[in-house]
Protein backbone atom coordinates (compact mmCIF):
# COMPACT_ATOMS: atom_id res chain seq x y z
CA UNK A 1 0.00 0.00 0.00
CA UNK A 2 2.94 2.33 0.61
CA UNK A 3 4.28 2.06 -2.95
CA UNK A 4 2.41 5.02 -4.49
CA UNK A 5 2.97 7.13 -1.39
CA UNK A 6 6.69 6.32 -1.53
CA UNK A 7 6.86 7.55 -5.12
CA UNK A 8 5.04 10.76 -4.22
CA UNK A 9 7.32 11.42 -1.26
CA UNK A 10 10.42 10.69 -3.33
CA UNK A 11 9.25 13.15 -5.98
CA UNK A 12 8.75 15.80 -3.31
CA UNK A 13 12.23 15.15 -1.89
CA UNK A 14 13.73 15.35 -5.38
CA UNK A 15 12.02 18.71 -5.93
CA UNK A 16 13.47 20.02 -2.66
CA UNK A 17 16.93 18.84 -3.66
CA UNK A 18 16.75 20.24 -7.21
CA UNK A 19 15.69 23.63 -5.83
CA UNK A 20 18.79 23.69 -3.65
CA UNK A 21 16.68 23.64 -0.47
CA UNK A 22 17.75 20.29 0.97
CA UNK A 23 18.89 20.59 4.57
CA UNK A 24 21.66 18.05 5.20
CA UNK A 25 22.53 17.30 8.81
CA UNK A 26 26.24 17.42 9.50
CA UNK A 27 27.32 15.19 12.35
CA UNK A 28 29.29 16.93 15.11
CA UNK A 29 31.74 14.62 16.86
CA UNK A 30 32.52 16.85 19.85
CA UNK A 31 30.62 18.79 22.52
CA UNK A 32 28.94 21.97 21.31
CA UNK A 33 31.52 24.75 21.62
CA UNK A 34 33.31 27.53 19.75
CA UNK A 35 35.29 24.80 17.98
CA UNK A 36 33.62 21.55 16.94
CA UNK A 37 34.52 18.42 15.06
CA UNK A 38 32.78 18.13 11.68
CA UNK A 39 33.61 15.75 8.83
CA UNK A 40 36.83 14.60 10.45
CA UNK A 41 38.26 18.05 11.17
CA UNK A 42 38.13 20.80 13.78
CA UNK A 43 36.27 23.93 12.63
CA UNK A 44 35.22 27.22 14.19
CA UNK A 45 31.50 27.14 14.90
CA UNK A 46 29.63 30.32 13.94
CA UNK A 47 26.13 28.90 13.57
CA UNK A 48 25.09 27.70 17.05
CA UNK A 49 22.74 29.54 19.41
CA UNK A 50 25.39 29.10 22.11
CA UNK A 51 25.43 32.84 22.76
CA UNK A 52 27.10 32.79 26.18
CA UNK A 53 29.28 29.74 25.58
CA UNK A 54 27.53 27.77 28.33
CA UNK A 55 26.77 24.59 26.39
CA UNK A 56 30.00 22.96 27.63
CA UNK A 57 30.78 25.24 30.58
CA UNK A 58 32.57 23.14 33.26
CA UNK A 59 30.35 24.37 36.12
CA UNK A 60 27.20 23.59 34.13
CA UNK A 61 28.46 20.11 33.27
CA UNK A 62 29.31 19.45 36.92
CA UNK A 63 25.88 20.65 38.02
CA UNK A 64 24.30 18.27 35.51
CA UNK A 65 26.37 15.33 36.79
CA UNK A 66 25.38 16.07 40.37
CA UNK A 67 21.72 16.35 39.35
CA UNK A 68 21.79 12.87 37.82
CA UNK A 69 22.92 11.43 41.13
CA UNK A 70 20.36 13.35 43.16
CA UNK A 71 17.28 13.50 40.92
CA UNK A 72 17.70 10.62 38.45
CA UNK A 73 17.49 10.60 34.67
CA UNK A 74 13.84 11.28 33.83
CA UNK A 75 10.41 11.69 35.36
CA UNK A 76 8.40 9.18 33.27
CA UNK A 77 5.32 11.27 34.00
CA UNK A 78 3.55 14.52 33.33
CA UNK A 79 3.55 17.27 35.91
CA UNK A 80 0.09 16.79 37.45
CA UNK A 81 0.46 13.03 38.00
CA UNK A 82 3.89 12.41 39.56
CA UNK A 83 6.18 14.52 37.39
CA UNK A 84 6.89 17.49 39.65
CA UNK A 85 10.07 17.59 41.72
CA UNK A 86 11.36 20.37 43.94
CA UNK A 87 13.87 21.26 41.25
CA UNK A 88 11.06 22.08 38.79
CA UNK A 89 9.33 24.42 41.22
CA UNK A 90 12.64 26.05 42.15
CA UNK A 91 13.50 26.72 38.52
CA UNK A 92 10.06 28.20 37.86
CA UNK A 93 10.49 30.53 40.83
CA UNK A 94 14.00 31.55 39.79
CA UNK A 95 12.95 32.25 36.19
CA UNK A 96 10.04 34.38 37.44
CA UNK A 97 12.41 36.43 39.59
CA UNK A 98 15.01 36.72 36.84
CA UNK A 99 12.49 37.88 34.22
CA UNK A 100 10.50 40.10 36.60
CA UNK A 101 7.27 38.15 36.08
CA UNK A 102 4.70 36.83 38.57
CA UNK A 103 4.89 33.11 37.73
CA UNK A 104 6.44 30.62 35.30
CA UNK A 105 5.39 27.30 33.77
CA UNK A 106 8.04 24.95 32.35
CA UNK A 107 7.50 23.17 29.02
CA UNK A 108 9.54 20.59 27.14
CA UNK A 109 10.41 23.23 24.52
CA UNK A 110 9.56 26.80 23.61
CA UNK A 111 7.76 25.41 20.56
CA UNK A 112 5.43 23.64 22.99
CA UNK A 113 5.16 26.75 25.15
CA UNK A 114 4.01 28.80 22.17
CA UNK A 115 1.77 25.95 21.11
CA UNK A 116 0.07 25.91 24.49
CA UNK A 117 -0.72 29.58 25.08
CA UNK A 118 -3.17 30.73 22.43
CA UNK A 119 -5.85 28.04 22.51
CA UNK A 120 -5.82 28.17 26.31
CA UNK A 121 -6.37 31.92 26.58
CA UNK A 122 -8.30 32.81 23.42
CA UNK A 123 -11.42 31.61 21.64
CA UNK A 124 -13.70 32.84 18.86
CA UNK A 125 -14.58 35.98 20.83
CA UNK A 126 -10.93 37.09 20.85
CA UNK A 127 -8.27 38.36 18.45
CA UNK A 128 -4.54 37.79 18.18
CA UNK A 129 -2.41 40.31 16.29
CA UNK A 130 0.92 38.84 15.18
CA UNK A 131 4.08 40.26 13.60
CA UNK A 132 4.51 38.88 10.08
CA UNK A 133 8.02 37.55 10.85
CA UNK A 134 7.17 35.75 14.07
CA UNK A 135 8.65 32.31 14.66
CA UNK A 136 6.94 29.23 13.21
CA UNK A 137 5.98 28.05 16.70
CA UNK A 138 3.93 31.20 17.23
CA UNK A 139 2.26 30.78 13.85
CA UNK A 140 1.40 27.16 14.60
CA UNK A 141 0.20 28.02 18.11
CA UNK A 142 -2.14 30.66 16.73
CA UNK A 143 -3.54 28.15 14.24
CA UNK A 144 -4.58 25.91 17.14
CA UNK A 145 -6.82 28.59 18.60
CA UNK A 146 -10.22 29.71 17.36
CA UNK A 147 -9.32 33.38 17.78
CA UNK A 148 -9.53 35.86 14.92
CA UNK A 149 -6.07 36.15 13.35
CA UNK A 150 -4.63 39.47 12.25
CA UNK A 151 -1.10 40.17 11.03
CA UNK A 152 1.00 43.31 10.75
CA UNK A 153 4.18 43.92 8.74
CA UNK A 154 7.41 43.41 10.63
CA UNK A 155 7.83 46.11 13.30
CA UNK A 156 5.33 48.36 11.47
CA UNK A 157 3.54 50.27 14.22
CA UNK A 158 1.12 52.04 11.88
CA UNK A 159 -0.08 48.69 10.58
CA UNK A 160 -0.26 47.27 14.09
CA UNK A 161 -2.53 50.14 15.10
CA UNK A 162 -4.72 49.50 12.06
CA UNK A 163 -5.06 45.84 13.04
CA UNK A 164 -5.93 46.82 16.62
CA UNK A 165 -8.71 49.04 15.31
CA UNK A 166 -10.01 46.12 13.22
CA UNK A 167 -10.12 44.03 16.40
CA UNK A 168 -11.90 46.66 18.47
CA UNK A 169 -14.94 44.43 19.01
CA UNK A 170 -12.91 41.49 20.37
CA UNK A 171 -13.33 40.42 23.99
CA UNK A 172 -9.58 39.92 24.43
CA UNK A 173 -6.84 41.27 22.19
CA UNK A 174 -3.33 39.81 22.30
CA UNK A 175 -0.36 41.34 20.46
CA UNK A 176 2.41 38.78 19.95
CA UNK A 177 5.94 39.43 18.71
CA UNK A 178 9.38 37.92 18.75
CA UNK A 179 11.68 39.97 20.96
CA UNK A 180 14.46 39.41 18.40
CA UNK A 181 13.71 38.14 14.90
CA UNK A 182 16.01 35.21 14.33
CA UNK A 183 16.69 35.60 10.61
CA UNK A 184 17.47 39.33 10.76
CA UNK A 185 18.69 40.06 14.28
CA UNK A 186 16.22 42.96 14.48
CA UNK A 187 14.75 43.86 17.87
CA UNK A 188 11.01 44.45 18.29
CA UNK A 189 10.00 48.04 19.31
CA UNK A 190 8.43 46.93 22.57
CA UNK A 191 7.88 50.39 24.05
CA UNK A 192 5.81 51.44 21.05
CA UNK A 193 3.97 48.12 21.08
CA UNK A 194 3.12 48.56 24.76
CA UNK A 195 1.92 52.11 24.14
CA UNK A 196 -0.49 50.86 21.47
CA UNK A 197 -1.57 47.99 23.70
CA UNK A 198 -2.43 50.44 26.47
CA UNK A 199 -4.30 52.66 24.04
CA UNK A 200 -6.41 49.83 22.59
CA UNK A 201 -6.77 47.59 25.63
CA UNK A 202 -4.60 44.71 24.44
CA UNK A 203 -2.26 42.28 26.16
CA UNK A 204 1.34 41.86 24.99
CA UNK A 205 3.23 38.58 24.52
CA UNK A 206 6.94 38.35 23.64
CA UNK A 207 8.89 35.28 22.55
CA UNK A 208 12.33 36.28 23.85
CA UNK A 209 14.23 33.13 22.91
CA UNK A 210 17.01 35.04 21.13
CA UNK A 211 17.48 37.60 23.90
CA UNK A 212 17.15 36.20 27.41
CA UNK A 213 20.56 35.80 29.01
CA UNK A 214 22.42 38.51 27.11
CA UNK A 215 20.17 41.33 25.80
CA UNK A 216 19.54 44.19 28.19
CA UNK A 217 21.80 45.67 30.88
CA UNK A 218 21.67 42.50 33.01
CA UNK A 219 20.66 39.97 30.34
CA UNK A 220 16.98 39.86 31.16
CA UNK A 221 15.93 40.30 27.56
CA UNK A 222 14.16 42.80 25.33
CA UNK A 223 11.61 43.93 27.95
CA UNK A 224 14.53 45.00 30.16
CA UNK A 225 16.28 46.60 27.17
CA UNK A 226 13.24 48.79 26.51
CA UNK A 227 12.29 49.33 30.14
CA UNK A 228 8.84 47.75 29.77
CA UNK A 229 9.08 44.58 31.85
CA UNK A 230 6.10 45.57 34.01
CA UNK A 231 4.00 46.19 30.89
CA UNK A 232 4.49 42.73 29.33
CA UNK A 233 1.84 40.12 30.11
CA UNK A 234 3.49 36.98 28.72
CA UNK A 235 7.11 36.07 28.00
CA UNK A 236 7.94 32.76 26.35
CA UNK A 237 11.46 31.51 25.96
CA UNK A 238 13.83 28.59 25.71
CA UNK A 239 16.53 26.94 27.76
CA UNK A 240 18.00 25.73 24.46
CA UNK A 241 19.93 28.82 23.39
CA UNK A 242 21.83 31.21 25.68
CA UNK A 243 20.67 29.40 28.84
CA UNK A 244 22.86 26.34 28.33
CA UNK A 245 21.60 25.12 24.97
CA UNK A 246 20.03 21.84 26.14
CA UNK A 247 16.23 21.83 25.74
CA UNK A 248 13.14 23.03 27.50
CA UNK A 249 11.00 26.14 27.39
CA UNK A 250 8.81 28.25 29.61
CA UNK A 251 5.96 30.71 29.85
CA UNK A 252 6.53 33.52 32.36
CA UNK A 253 3.43 35.60 32.81
CA UNK A 254 0.75 37.08 35.04
CA UNK A 255 -0.14 34.70 37.85
CA UNK A 256 -3.66 33.97 36.60
CA UNK A 257 -2.39 33.15 33.11
CA UNK A 258 0.08 30.61 34.46
CA UNK A 259 -2.55 29.07 36.71
CA UNK A 260 -4.86 28.53 33.76
CA UNK A 261 -2.04 27.10 31.64
CA UNK A 262 -1.39 24.50 34.33
CA UNK A 263 -5.03 23.44 34.12
CA UNK A 264 -5.68 23.53 30.38
CA UNK A 265 -2.54 23.90 28.27
CA UNK A 266 -2.35 20.65 26.31
CA UNK A 267 1.43 20.54 25.64
CA UNK A 268 1.95 21.02 29.39
CA UNK A 269 -0.67 18.53 30.52
CA UNK A 270 0.24 15.75 28.09
CA UNK A 271 4.05 15.97 27.85
CA UNK A 272 6.58 14.46 30.22
CA UNK A 273 8.18 16.86 32.67
CA UNK A 274 11.43 18.58 31.77
CA UNK A 275 14.31 16.24 32.62
CA UNK A 276 15.51 17.07 36.13
CA UNK A 277 19.12 17.20 34.99
CA UNK A 278 18.25 20.12 32.70
CA UNK A 279 16.23 21.89 35.36
CA UNK A 280 19.04 21.58 37.88
CA UNK A 281 21.78 22.69 35.48
CA UNK A 282 19.59 25.65 34.47
CA UNK A 283 19.58 26.81 38.08
CA UNK A 284 23.39 26.87 38.00
CA UNK A 285 23.24 28.87 34.77
CA UNK A 286 21.03 31.48 36.43
CA UNK A 287 23.61 31.68 39.24
CA UNK A 288 26.31 32.41 36.66
CA UNK A 289 24.22 35.07 34.93
CA UNK A 290 23.40 36.85 38.17
CA UNK A 291 26.95 36.90 39.54
CA UNK A 292 29.02 37.83 36.47
CA UNK A 293 28.61 39.97 33.36
CA UNK A 294 31.86 38.75 31.78
CA UNK A 295 30.26 36.48 29.17
CA UNK A 296 27.72 39.14 28.14
CA UNK A 297 30.47 41.74 27.75
CA UNK A 298 32.65 39.39 25.71
CA UNK A 299 29.69 38.54 23.46
CA UNK A 300 28.99 42.24 22.87
CA UNK A 301 32.64 42.89 22.01
CA UNK A 302 32.79 39.92 19.62
CA UNK A 303 29.59 41.12 17.95
CA UNK A 304 30.90 44.67 17.57
CA UNK A 305 34.22 43.41 16.23
CA UNK A 306 32.69 41.09 13.62
CA UNK A 307 30.08 43.55 12.40
CA UNK A 308 32.62 46.39 12.13
CA UNK A 309 35.28 44.37 10.31
CA UNK A 310 32.81 42.77 7.90
CA UNK A 311 31.34 46.15 7.04
CA UNK A 312 34.81 47.57 6.47
CA UNK A 313 35.50 44.60 4.16
CA UNK A 314 32.49 45.59 2.04
CA UNK A 315 29.98 42.93 3.08
CA UNK A 316 26.27 43.71 3.33
CA UNK A 317 25.23 42.97 6.91
CA UNK A 318 21.78 43.85 8.17
CA UNK A 319 22.14 46.73 10.67
CA UNK A 320 21.98 46.24 14.42
CA UNK A 321 24.05 45.16 17.37
CA UNK A 322 22.65 41.67 17.96
CA UNK A 323 25.03 38.66 17.73
CA UNK A 324 22.88 37.33 14.90
CA UNK A 325 24.75 38.96 12.00
CA UNK A 326 23.14 38.10 8.65
CA UNK A 327 25.61 38.41 5.77
CA UNK A 328 23.37 39.10 2.78
CA UNK A 329 24.21 37.16 -0.39
CA UNK A 330 20.97 37.33 -2.41
CA UNK A 331 21.22 34.24 -4.58
CA UNK A 332 20.35 30.97 -2.84
CA UNK A 333 22.87 28.89 -4.78
CA UNK A 334 25.69 31.33 -4.06
CA UNK A 335 24.84 31.41 -0.35
CA UNK A 336 25.07 27.62 -0.17
CA UNK A 337 28.28 27.58 -2.21
CA UNK A 338 29.90 30.24 -0.04
CA UNK A 339 29.01 28.30 3.09
CA UNK A 340 30.78 25.27 1.62
CA UNK A 341 33.85 27.36 0.73
CA UNK A 342 33.91 28.72 4.28
CA UNK A 343 33.73 25.19 5.68
CA UNK A 344 36.74 24.30 3.55
CA UNK A 345 38.55 27.11 5.37
CA UNK A 346 37.50 25.84 8.77
CA UNK A 347 34.49 28.14 9.37
CA UNK A 348 31.19 26.35 10.01
CA UNK A 349 28.21 28.47 8.93
CA UNK A 350 24.92 27.75 7.17
CA UNK A 351 23.30 29.45 4.18
CA UNK A 352 19.61 30.32 4.53
CA UNK A 353 17.30 30.72 1.55
CA UNK A 354 13.62 30.48 0.61
CA UNK A 355 11.29 29.44 2.23
CA UNK A 356 13.15 30.27 5.44
CA UNK A 357 13.77 33.79 4.12
CA UNK A 358 12.12 35.63 1.19
CA UNK A 359 13.13 34.97 -2.43
CA UNK A 360 16.26 36.91 -3.37
CA UNK A 361 17.30 37.46 0.26
CA UNK A 362 19.49 34.41 0.79
CA UNK A 363 22.09 34.93 3.48
CA UNK A 364 24.66 33.36 5.71
CA UNK A 365 23.52 33.88 9.28
CA UNK A 366 26.62 34.25 11.43
CA UNK A 367 26.04 33.80 15.15
CA UNK A 368 28.64 35.15 17.51
CA UNK A 369 29.34 33.59 20.90
CA UNK A 370 31.11 34.58 24.08
CA UNK A 371 33.10 31.38 23.56
CA UNK A 372 34.84 32.93 20.54
CA UNK A 373 38.15 34.72 20.96
CA UNK A 374 39.04 37.92 19.13
CA UNK A 375 41.35 35.79 16.98
CA UNK A 376 38.43 33.49 16.10
CA UNK A 377 36.39 36.48 14.96
CA UNK A 378 39.25 37.86 12.85
CA UNK A 379 39.80 34.45 11.27
CA UNK A 380 36.13 34.27 10.30
CA UNK A 381 36.30 37.71 8.63
CA UNK A 382 39.43 36.70 6.71
CA UNK A 383 37.71 33.51 5.56
CA UNK A 384 34.72 35.47 4.27
CA UNK A 385 37.03 37.72 2.26
CA UNK A 386 38.79 34.71 0.75
CA UNK A 387 35.52 32.86 0.05
CA UNK A 388 34.09 35.90 -1.72
CA UNK A 389 36.94 36.03 -4.20
CA UNK A 390 37.09 32.28 -4.80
Amino acid sequence: MFGKTRDDLRATLDEIASAGLLKPERVITTPQSATVGVAGREVLNFCANNYLGLADHPEVVEAAKAALDRWGFGMASVRFICGTQEVHKELESRLSDFLGMEDTVLYSSCFDANGGVFETLLDAQDAVISDALNHASIIDGIRLSKARRLRYANRDMAELEARLKEASDARRKLIVTDGVFSMDGYVAPLREICDLADQYGAMVMVDDSHAVGFVGPTGRGTPELHGVTDRIDIITGTLGKALGGASGGYVSARKEICELLRQRSRPYLFSNSLAPVIASASLRILDLLETSSEARERLRENTRRFRTKMTEAGFDILPGDHPIAPVMIGDAGEAAAMAERLLDQGIYVIGFSYPVVPHGQARIRVQLSAAHSAEDVDRAVEAFVTARSA
